[in-house]
């Protein structure tokens, strides 16, 4: 028989012990708590050249995504928006080399927010996680869910995306790298034929008679090439790729992206696979 343990939310804002330090330390602690991937910690409590404090700095070791996150107990308020939204502009601005997204967090988010940010006109990536604790023997657990997610890097490929060429992705990763990009569009040829490698600032994608159709893309590093495939997780995937000698990342739950990092004999040794994983990728694209 299973056993009924009361629990109770808590209210952290007017708790006489919790404090928002206490919550940002957690996070510091384990930053996959607030669900937005394998993140690190790059900063805290980051001093702004325009003044205040930066609550944290997220980034993605295996990307280009930084997230700049600021905490506040009770609810949102319009101070609260202003002040995550000016921080993430002062970062994006002092290193373009890099994606930016604000997040704020609060245990209340209200439709004063969502007011608010809809004046923007989905402008500012910005996402809103709500935060609750709750108390059960004397211990206590936080959580955090996403309420709002407007971050739309590579969901909107048109005039607005910045275009770069091969010779930018050369100084940024590697010829071999670029190289190995090749042979990757090669193989989905047998997938989608007619497609070229669209290069962007952040990933090279593909399209087709000028139209961008990112069912792949492409990070190119040094030595290897991170290839993501937009495909909803499924467990059946999962256990391909755990009996397969290739190397994953942590899954993207924030564009729905597999995410592979490509190494030259991977496409010997797990063509079948990588083939399979692409053509399920175009089959389910609603790009």
């Amino acid at each position: 028989m299973e056993t009924y343990v009361k629990s109770e939310i808590i209210d952290l804002k007017n708790h006489n012990e919790i404090t928002e330090k206490w919550v940002q330390d957690k996070i510091i602690e384990d930053p996959s708590i607030l669900n937005l991937g394998d993140l690190i910690v790059k900063d805290s409590e980051r001093i702004q050249p325009t003044g205040g404090r930066l609550d944290l700095l997220l980034c993605n070791p295996d990307t280009d995504q930084r997230y700049e996150v600021e905490l506040q107990l009770g609810a949102c308020d319009e101070s609260h928006i202003i002040r995550t939204i000016e921080y993430w502009d002062v970062e994006r601005k002092r290193f373009p080399q890099y994606k930016h997204c604000a997040v704020i967090i609060a245990e209340d988010i209200t439709s004063r927010f969502f007011n608010v940010i809809s004046l923007f006109n989905g402008n500012i990536p910005i996402i809103a996680i709500q935060l609750k604790a709750l108390k059960c023997d004397n211990k206590i657990s936080l959580f955090f869910t996403t309420i709002l997610d407007t971050t739309i890097y590579n969901e909107i490929e048109d005039e607005n995306t910045e275009p770069t060429d091969r010779k930018y992705w050369e100084k940024r990763s590697s010829e071999f790298s670029l190289k190995l990009t090749d042979e990757l569009l090669d193989l989905s040829e047998q997938v989608a034929p007619g497609y070229v490698l669209k290069y962007n600032k952040y990933y090279i994608g593909l399209a087709k008679n000028g139209l961008a159709k990112n069912y792949i893309s492409f990070t190119p590093r040094k030595e290897v090439v991170i290839l993501s495939l937009k495909i909803a997780h499924e467990k059946e995937i999962d256990d391909e790729l755990q009996a397969s000698d290739l190397e994953t990342l942590a899954y993207d739950n924030q564009f729905n992206n597999y995410r592979i990092r490509i190494h030259q004999s991977d496409l010997e040794k797990e063509k079948e696979l990588i083939l399979k994983l692409m053509q399920k990728a175009f089959n389910n694209y609603k790009g």
